[in-house]
């Protein structure tokens, strides 16, 4: 890979890893509500992509339904789990993505593994336990649980993804439209205040908007896609787990993370045993989604 693609794929990963961290700041120091904050954002990466949603994809069912799973449902899974989970550790938590995404896809399109990839799974597993073993990390344990959930919805949708044939700007338009579709009035169902959230935090919370929205799911996933076409998935893929290290680095210097000896070795080994899903054969599965499975 050249020096310059390189660089752009870091550049992406970090603002992945920012995403994480400016959601943190928007659900607990700006309180807005983490599905209302969801579904803003889906509606303004929808209004970008209408263009895009014609025509009408077959099997809309599925469409929307594996769709919502690797983005709003996701995305409002992770948000709320933020409230209390710090960004480092969700981090971490993220990780187990790639082995769920696996498991998943021996039940449903009967995926086999040989005893690297088996290894890399476990060595995942205990790595996400070690990094939470610590009090800090017990003590958000509603939070790490909702990031975990996240992470099992959007290994699910991930394992389907790679059934659909369309285009990942079509595939993003579908995604927001069922987001929006649905975030919106379970917001209104289940939370309060999202108005007055809004207009408390004011400008902060656009440019957040903005940069969620705009930057890290429209341009950073066009580049990541761009790259993909460029280059080989076993080499752009593994390199991806340079998003869970900039956002370790990002929380701790940004919202003040405990970083601790455990949190370290854990990630250490989430990604040592992500590496080795990652670089193993796959006919079944979408790799450059294991790693960061929502869109």
């Amino acid at each position: 890979m050249p020096l310059r693609s390189f660089l752009l794929l870091a550049a992406i990963c970090l603002v992945w890893a920012l995403n994480v961290v400016v959601s943190r700041l928007v659900v607990e120091d700006m309180a807005v509500p983490p599905i209302a904050y969801a579904a803003m954002r889906s509606a303004i990466v929808l209004a970008v992509l209408l263009p895009w949603l014609r025509p009408l994809p077959a099997r809309l069912p599925r469409v929307l339904a594996v769709t919502f799973a690797v983005s709003g449902g996701s995305f409002a899974l992770l948000f709320a789990g933020l409230r209390d989970a710090t960004p480092s550790a969700s981090a971490v938590i993220g990780l187990s993505g790639a082995p769920l995404t696996v498991l998943f896809a021996i039940v449903v399109l009967g995926e086999r593994i040989g005893w690297r990839r088996g290894l890399g799974i476990a060595l995942t597993f205990a790595g996400v336990l070690v990094a939470v073993a610590d009090p800090a990390g017990w003590s958000s344990g509603g939070g790490l649980l909702l990031v975990f959930a996240s992470a099992v919805v959007g290994a699910l949708g991930a394992v389907f993804l790679k059934t659909l044939p369309m285009a990942p700007l079509r595939l993003q338009a579908w995604a927001s439209l069922g987001s929006t579709v649905v975030l919106a009035p379970l917001s209104a169902g289940l939370e309060r205040g999202q108005a007055e959230a809004a207009i408390r935090a004011g400008w902060p919370l656009v440019a957040a908007l903005g940069f969620s929205a705009l930057v890290v799911s429209l341009a950073a996933h066009t580049l990541y896609f761009r790259l993909l076409q460029r280059h080989d998935a076993n080499l752009v893929a593994p390199l991806t787990l340079m998003t869970p290290i900039f956002t370790i680095a990002a929380g701790a210097a940004i919202t003040g993370d405990p970083v601790g000896p455990a949190l370290l070795i854990g990630a250490a080994l989430a990604a040592a045993g992500v590496l080795v899903i990652l670089v193993r054969p796959s006919r079944a599965l979408f790799k450059p989604l294991l790693v960061r499975p929502r869109l």
